[in-house]
């Protein structure tokens, strides 16, 4: 009995115990599964944090360098706008030229015009005028460059404003320029070609003149011959009109002035279609010199002392008693004070503006061929001989000149 009591009273026991320890395991997985599964939420946000962390980091390199670019190209338009100030504020409106009234001069101006505008992003305009109203201009500061100054025919005050610094000259545009009396190859020679004789089979030199003044009838007056001289208001016009005195020639022929440049070498074209004598004041580089055989008469040496004396005679209109022919011409750009020292830019590009004969007779011819104004043939120009002005000016002017040519 005892026995089996004890039997009995283990059974239950063991029953429980075995209960507990069943409970126990489970709740010591249930407590590895919680911790399992906090880990892996630890694990999860972890991650997470990672992710956003490299998110924001890149986020954060790519805000930086957009910032960065930013920076650089405002530091870029900075740099443009030093390197370049506002010459229009500073002169108080476009740069102005000034336009003599040949087509030479206008096409040189039209050319830096160009330039300027495209190249620079600087407005301009023009002031047409004779030499003398120009100069004014210039020491005024109301006109700012000029491309084509004759400067052997200017009076002798002039250079003597530029010693004393009223404007400034920068050097020749070209030089050589050869100025005089022409007349048509075939007054001379003939032209067995147009079936044209000789009819001044002697004529060389300007002496020879006062015996052949019925060859070159005026047609206005068949007293007396006809020289067709410069422009009006042309100092070169004032200084033939002293050599026709000063030689004596003035007994022996009319000085007849053209209205234009144009309406010279209209003159000249017309008579030499017909084969018919001419004779008159021209000069190179001009588009006549392109299209037809012409012969410079001859006259006495040029000297400095003569030039000086004809230069002062024709200030009052006199005569001299020894005269001579013109000198070769450098012919210069010049500047007002204002542009010089508001514009350095502009300043390195008109002292490194340089043609020469071949140049500007290109453009001259093909303003005679085609019938275009200077404006058009600075264009024309700019394409034709790219590789003469883009020595000029920077990479970057050039490019610009160059887009917009195209």
């Amino acid at each position: 009995m005892q026995r089996s009591l004890r039997t009995w009273l283990f059974v239950p026991a063991l029953l429980l115990t075995m209960a507990l320890v069943v409970a126990a395991c489970e709740t010591d997985d249930d407590d590895v599964d919680d911790v399992a599964d906090a880990d892996d939420v630890e694990m999860v946000d972890d991650t997470d944090d990672e992710v956003v962390e490299e998110d924001d980091v890149a986020a954060t390199d790519d805000d930086e360098a957009v910032a960065e670019e930013d920076d650089a190209d405002d530091m870029a338009d900075d740099t443009d706008v030093a390197e370049y100030p506002d010459v229009n504020e500073l002169l108080g409106g476009p740069i102005v030229f000034g336009d003599f009234n040949w087509d030479s001069a206008m096409f040189h101006n039209r050319v830096v015009q160009y330039i300027i505008e495209e190249g620079f992003g600087h407005e301009t305009d023009v002031i047409p005028g004779s030499t003398l109203p120009i100069l004014q201009g210039l020491e005024d500061n109301d006109i700012h460059a000029v491309t084509e100054m004759w400067v052997q025919n200017m009076p002798e005050w002039y250079h003597e404003e530029v010693e004393a610094g009223t404007y400034i000259d920068l050097g020749a545009n070209y030089v050589g320029a050869l100025q005089g009396w022409f007349v048509p190859t075939y007054v001379i020679e003939g032209d067995e070609e147009r079936d044209i004789e000789p009819l001044a089979p002697g004529l060389s030199h300007v002496d020879d003149l006062h015996d052949l003044w019925e060859i070159f009838e005026d047609e206005e007056d068949d007293s007396k011959g006809r020289v067709y001289n410069g422009v009006g208001g042309w100092e070169a016009t004032e200084i033939n009109d002293v050599r026709l005195r000063s030689y004596g020639l003035d007994e022996y022929y009319n000085s007849f002035l053209p209205g234009s440049e144009a309406a010279l070498f209209a003159s000249l074209a017309r008579e030499y279609e017909r084969g018919e004598p001419w004779i008159g004041y021209l000069w190179t580089p001009s588009w006549p010199f392109a299209e037809y055989d012409m012969t410079f008469i001859e006259e006495p040496e040029y000297t400095e002392e003569c030039w000086e004396e004809i230069s002062a005679a024709a200030q009052e209109q006199g005569v001299v008693d020894e005269p001579c022919g013109f000198p070769e011409v450098d012919v210069n750009v010049v500047i007002s004070t204002e542009l010089n020292e508001h514009a350095p830019h502009l300043v390195e590009l008109l002292t490194a503006y340089e043609s020469n004969m071949e140049l500007t007779n290109a453009a001259l011819l093909h303003i005679s061929e085609t019938d275009a104004t200077p404006d058009e043939a600075a264009e024309w120009w700019l394409v034709e001989f790219e590789d003469v002005w883009t020595a000029w000016v920077s990479d970057e002017v050039a490019q610009a000149v160059i887009d917009s040519l195209n």
